[in-house]
């Protein structure tokens, strides 16, 4: 899977080509990094630390909860938009499991894509997702290991956005599209469970962050509802950042004071930008 996708890699120490080399990727310079027995490959520099980085649990309510489908709405919406493009090659900065990486490439017969995430545990399943994908654990907020201008299309769900970055490593007029939750998203069960609350202005600030590196080209929002069992919650919480701020014995007890199932409102804005000269 590496193999469609390494001639766009560079090493993340000195900036130069890696090729593949036994069983990992090497630089001239010598630089080496192994790749998994699961088919990924580490970029983190050796003084890099994870930080927050998707944990095996997070990981796994995440792959359980895409799976039984509840935003496929939103994947096949993304993958339809991206396929407009055209693309040869996508980068899903920020994959996670590489969900929404498979159903581009499923879309897009003809692209390769390439996973990127800072969790060596979503690298695993991502590694995986997709025949044409390649997958690495890479850190956003550094420089990416990518060449100038190698994709046609960086797409960023729900993840941190360097506009920096993603401007150098995307083609001239290259398109970036985000995902991020609308103050709607989840509507009730945020003040129920003690979710995470979304900025009301998200959107408004993404918009600024990309500022003089992308302009707005598209913006949709999708709203839609699903009933969720109590267990499908507690999964939908397990895999977003409110798994750090509410701890499970809680959320449980929280959880009996709510209707079993219950209807969910399950908001997004996705933006297309296109890349500034």
């Amino acid at each position: 899977m590496l193999a469609d996708v390494v001639h766009h890699l560079v090493c993340p120490v000195c900036g130069s080509d890696l090729a593949l080399a036994d069983r990992g990727l090497r630089c001239s310079a010598g630089h080496a990094f192994d790749i998994a027995r699961q088919g990924y490959a580490n970029l983190l520099p050796g003084n890099a630390r994870p930080g927050t980085a998707d944990t095996p649990e997070m990981v796994r309510a995440r792959d359980d909860f895409l799976r039984a489908g509840h935003f496929a709405g939103l994947a096949d919406r993304l993958a339809w938009d991206v396929a407009q493009a055209r693309p040869a090659f996508v980068l899903d900065a920020g994959a996670g499991t590489g969900y929404y990486s498979a159903r581009i490439l499923d879309r897009s017969p003809d692209t390769a894509g390439l996973a990127l995430d800072i969790s060596k545990h979503a690298a695993r399943k991502a590694a995986k997702a997709h025949p044409r994908a390649g997958a690495v654990v890479a850190d956003l907020w550094r420089p990416l290991p990518l060449r100038d201008g190698a994709a046609d299309t960086v797409v960023n769900v729900f993840a941190p956005r360097n506009a920096a970055e993603f401007h150098r490593v995307l083609r001239d007029d290259g398109l970036l599209f985000t995902v991020t939750p609308s103050p709607r998203h989840l509507g009730p069960l945020v003040e129920a469970l003690g979710l995470l609350t979304i900025d009301e202005r998200k959107t408004e600030r993404t918009d600024a962050a990309l500022a003089g590196y992308f302009k707005l080209d598209l913006r949709r929002e999708i709203d839609t509802q699903a009933d969720l069992t109590h267990e499908e919650v507690a999964t939908l919480v397990g895999m977003g950042p409110s798994a750090h701020h509410v701890a499970a014995d809680v959320l449980a007890e929280r959880l009996e004071r709510v209707p079993d199932p219950l209807p969910v409102p399950l908001s997004f804005v996705l933006s297309g930008y296109r890349r500034l000269e």
